[in-house]
């Protein structure tokens, strides 16, 4: 069951790299339910979320989640003690504080651009955080600390980016003016006017054959020699033979 539970974790951490850029330390923000459960559960949330997400974390809440646990009194104490010992991020509600899980979602506006894990048991909290695109949630159950699978909104988006389908149109035209600006667009249409098309025959093979051609109509020269040799032996036995008829004459 670990075994299973640890490879889940591992493919959907591998989403949120792949598609979202998450780099270590990964920043998970907690609010109080988090804590109270981790505190039922006797879940070390320091010593274990590294090893479940198989990187470095950094644990942290904001203000507002503090002070809603410091208004729940005494019920909340272990949590609050808890959630006390991590980071403090820095939300827009200095003087007007928010509920808890009103300040996390503020945190992941605008595609989470600080790439922040959200750890609830609030689920009303959790439908609405599935509910934005590349947002991982981490809750406890079954004395587990689990990170849920990617929502369909996040999957979603990755399809459309794969698409190419969020890049607005005048983004585009802003991009093939600035390639235009750099001189790229003009570099890349040279590029293919300079490539290379298939040619004729190698002209090497036909030296080769017009060589063999005239090599075929010429006679060796050890025959020529042979018929001069022959020539001679005809004249001058013609001669010989036009001596000897004029002595006996």
């Amino acid at each position: 069951m670990k075994l299973t539970r640890q490879k889940h974790a591992k493919k959907n951490m591998g989403f949120y790299k792949h598609n979202f850029h998450f780099r270590e330390p990964f920043q998970v923000l907690l609010d109080g339910t988090f804590c109270q459960a981790a505190l039922r559960n006797k879940i070390q949330i320091r010593e274990q979320l590294p090893g479940y997400l198989d990187g470095a974390t950094q644990l942290c809440t904001t203000r507002c989640v503090l002070k809603e646990l410091e208004s729940l009194g005494k019920a909340l104490y272990g949590a609050k003690l808890i959630a006390q010992r991590f980071q403090v991020r820095n939300c827009s509600h200095h003087k007007d504080p928010v509920s808890g899980s009103a300040c996390l979602l503020s945190m992941i506006e605008e595609g989470n651009p600080h790439h922040f894990f959200i750890a609830t048991q609030d689920q009303d909290l959790a439908n609405k955080v599935k509910k934005k695109a590349g947002v991982p949630l981490l809750f406890i159950i079954q004395n587990t600390m689990v990170l849920d699978k990617p929502s369909p909104k996040s999957l979603a988006f990755v399809q459309k980016l794969q698409t190419n389908q969020l890049v607005p149109e005048h983004q585009k035209q802003s991009i093939v003016q600035l390639k235009e600006k750099e001189g790229l667009a003009k570099q890349e249409g040279e590029k293919r006017r300079k490539r290379k098309r298939a040619g004729g025959p190698n002209p090497l093979s036909c030296l080769k054959k017009k060589k063999k051609k005239t090599q075929e109509g010429q006679e060796p020269s050890a025959e020529k020699k042979k018929r001069r040799k022959r020539k001679r032996n005809r004249v001058n036995a013609e001669a010989l033979q036009s001596v000897q008829k004029n002595e006996e004459e």
